[in-house]
C-alpha cells in the first residue's frame, strides 16, 4: 500500500453514496461537481474532519476540551492522512488590533526596517508596535479609534437644564448627576443652552477640575466640578460601566460614537514613533497607502544594509497583489475583510511558512476575483504543492480546475442525485467526460479561445 495517497473508503457523510476513492499526496487535486454534489461533504466533512480530530487527540484533556470538536465521520476508513491546513472563506478572527499588516507578517517586517534605517532612530522594532506601551498613542491605547460623544444628540440646545437639557438617562431632572450641574453656581439654570456664552458652554461641556467659588450650599463641600464630557469619559469610557444596561444602553449607543482618534490621527501610534521617517513617510503613512502603492515606494529605497529586508517585504507585497489585493491598506481590519479576501489572505500566510507535507484544502479559492487575478493565484497554489503539500481544492471556474494534477467530479446532480464520483483523472478528459462540469469546462474554453482570436476592442 503506498503512503503517497490518501485512502478514502466507503464515505458516507450527508449524501455520500459509499464513495471510495484515492488521492494523490504532493499533487493538486480539483473537487467538482455542481453544488450540493458531494465536494464539500468528501472533503471538509470527511478528510478534513478526521486529520483535524485525529490531530486534536494528540493534545492533552485540558487543550483538546477548548479545541472545536470534531465527531468521527461516516467512513469505514481513512489511511495516510497528513495534518490538514483548512484555507476556507470563514473571515479572519481577530480584534480591533489584528490588521492586514499584522496577519501577513508584513507589518513585523516593516517595524524591523524603519528600527534599521529610520531617521531620527527611535527605538528597536518592538517599539514600532501598537500593541507595545512604549509606541502605542497613549490616547486611544493603539487602537487609533476612541468614543466620542456627539453633544448635539447629549445636549438639547432648545432646552435649559432645568427643562432637561441633558438627555441621558442619569442625567435626568432631579437625579443626583443633574444636581452637580444646577447646584454649581456656573449657570442660569432657566437659560436655554442656545443663549449659552462661550465661557458657559465650555463649562458645561469641556471644564475639569473646577474650584467653584458661588457653589449653591446643596453642592457637595468636597467635590470639584466636571464639565459632561469629563464627566462621561470617566464614568463610561475608562472602564466597564455597570450603568450600561436596558435603556442606558440604548441611549448610550445613540449618544456616544466611534470615531478617529483625535492625539493619532488613527495611526495608533505615539508621535515619538511616529517622527521616526524613510524619505518622508513614518511607518503609519506606508500602512495607509494602497498595497500597490506601498510596493512602489519600497522600491525606491536603495540602501545595501537592509537588501534581504527590502527583498522581503517586496515578495510578501508582491503575493498580496498577484492574487488581486493590492487595493487593500496594510492598516485595514481584518473583520472588515471578506470571506474571499480573508481566504486569500490565508493563502499569502501560508506561503512564508517553512512547513511541508501538509494538507492544504482551499473552498473556492477565484471566488470573487477578476478573470486576469485566476492565473496568479494558479501560480501561488503550484508554489504551494512545489513546496511538498497537497493541494485539495474545491472549485468550479475550469481555469483554476485546469491546473489540477488529479480531477475528482461528482455528481451526477445535488442532494439525493449526488453523492457519487462520477469522473476522475486529469482536464482533458474531464472535457471529454458526460458530465456538467465537462460540458461547462469546453464551453469556457472554446469561449476563451475565440475570444483570443477575435478580442473585443473598445473605444
Amino acid at each position: 500500500m503506498s503512503k503517497d495517497e490518501i485512502i478514502v473508503k466507503g464515505a458516507r457523510e450527508n449524501n455520500l453514496k459509499g464513495v471510495s476513492v484515492t488521492i494523490p499526496k504532493k499533487k493538486i487535486t480539483v473537487f467538482t461537481g455542481v453544488s450540493g454534489s458531494g465536494k464539500s461533504s468528501l472533503v471538509f466533512d470527511t478528510i478534513a474532519a478526521e486529520s483535524q480530530r485525529l490531530l486534536n487527540e494528540t493534545y492533552d484533556s485540558f487543550i483538546r476540551h477548548r479545541l472545536r470538536q470534531y465527531g468521527k465521520p461516516e467512513v469505514d476508513s481513512l489511511e495516510n492522512l497528513a495534518v490538514a491546513i483548512i484555507v476556507n472563506q470563514k473571515k479572519i478572527e481577530g480584534n480591533a488590533r489584528s490588521t492586514v499588516g499584522t496577519v501577513t507578517d508584513i507589518y513585523s517586517l516593516l517595524r524591523l526596517l524603519f528600527s534599521r534605517i529610520g531617521q531620527p532612530f527611535v527605538g528597536y522594532s518592538n517599539v514600532f508596535s501598537f500593541n507595545n506601551p512604549q509606541g502605542m498613542c497613549p490616547h486611544c491605547e493603539g487602537l487609533g479609534k476612541t468614543n466620542i460623544i456627539d453633544l448635539d444628540e447629549l445636549i438639547d440646545k432648545e432646552k435649559s437644564l432645568n427643562e432637561g437639557a441633558i438627555r441621558f438617562p442619569t442625567f435626568e431632572v432631579g437625579g443626583w448627576r443633574w444636581t452637580r450641574y444646577v447646584y454649581s453656581g456656573l449657570f442660569d439654570n432657566d437659560k436655554k443652552i442656545k443663549d449659552y456664552t462661550e465661557e458657559e458652554w465650555h463649562n458645561l461641556v469641556y471644564a475639569n477640575g473646577l474650584k467653584l467659588t458661588n457653589a449653591d450650599p446643596r453642592f457637595p463641600k468636597t467635590g470639584t466640578y466636571e464639565g459632561l464630557s469629563p464627566r462621561f469619559e470617566r464614568t463610561f469610557f475608562k472602564k466597564e460601566s455597570k450603568e450600561i444596561t436596558g435603556k442606558n444602553a440604548s441611549r448610550y449607543r445613540e449618544v456616544v460614537k466611534q470615531g478617529v482618534c483625535p492625539e493619532c490621527g488613527g495611526s495608533r501610534l505615539s508621535p515619538k514613533i511616529l517622527s521616526c521617517k524613510i524619505q518622508g513617510r513614518n511607518i503609519a503613512d506606508c500602512c495607509n497607502m494602497q498595497i500597490d502603492d506601498l510596493l512602489r515606494f519600497i522600491r525606491t529605497i536603495e540602501n545595501t544594509s537592509v537588501t534581504p529586508l527590502l527583498d522581503a517585504i517586496t515578495r510578501n507585497l508582491e503575493n498580496l497583489i498577484s492574487i488581486g489585493l493590492g487595493y487593500l491598506t496594510l492598516s485595514r481590519e481584518t473583520s472588515s475583510l471578506s470571506g474571499g479576501e480573508s481566504q486569500r489572505i490565508k493563502l499569502v500566510r501560508h506561503l512564508g511558512s517553512s512547513l511541508t507535507d501538509l494538507t492544504y484544502i482551499f473552498d473556492e479559492p477565484s471566488v470573487g476575483l477578476h478573470p486576469n487575478d485566476v492565473a496568479r493565484l494558479n501560480k501561488l497554489l503550484i508554489e504551494l504543492r512545489d513546496k511538498g503539500n497537497t493541494v485539495l481544492i474545491i472549485e468550479h471556474d475550469p481555469d483554476v480546475i485546469a491546473i489540477a494534477d488529479h480531477i475528482i467530479d461528482m455528481g451526477i446532480g445535488a442532494g439525493k442525485d449526488g453523492g457519487n464520483i462520477v469522473y476522475e483523472g486529469d482536464f482533458e478528459g474531464l472535457k471529454k467526460a458526460a458530465t456538467p462540469t465537462g460540458a461547462i469546462s469546453i464551453a469556457k474554453t472554446a469561449s476563451k479561445r475565440n475570444t483570443e482570436k477575435h478580442p473585443i476592442i473598445s473605444s
